[in-house]
């Protein structure tokens, strides 16, 4: 099972951190709770959610755009890919 912490929402934020897409929490109207303007690499999330909230943003948002998987650290490349489903199950305990 997971966990909502902050320490696992700052490693999912460093995934898109290392592929130069820069995260801000804002006010405003997002249907699905995020925004992503692809061209300026910018992650916008609501900034009303909780913790978990933004975590389950952000394993819904990263598998749908484009990561520079070859920029990511070592750590941050294994959990892109339990994050994808190419580990056998996602552990994002630490």
């Amino acid at each position: 099972s997971m966990k909502y912490t902050q320490a696992v929402l700052d490693k999912l934020e460093n995934v898109l951190s290392e592929s130069e897409y820069i995260v801000r929490y804002e006010r405003g109207t997002f249907q699905s709770g995020w925004c992503l303007l692809e061209q300026k690499k910018i992650v916008v999330l609501n900034k009303f959610l909780d913790t978990e909230g933004r975590i389950n943003m952000l394993l819904e948002l990263i598998p749908q755009i484009k990561i520079d998987y070859d920029k990511l650290t070592h750590e941050s490349q294994k959990l892109y890919d339990n994050i994808n489903g190419k580990e056998s199950q996602i552990v994002l305990q630490f």
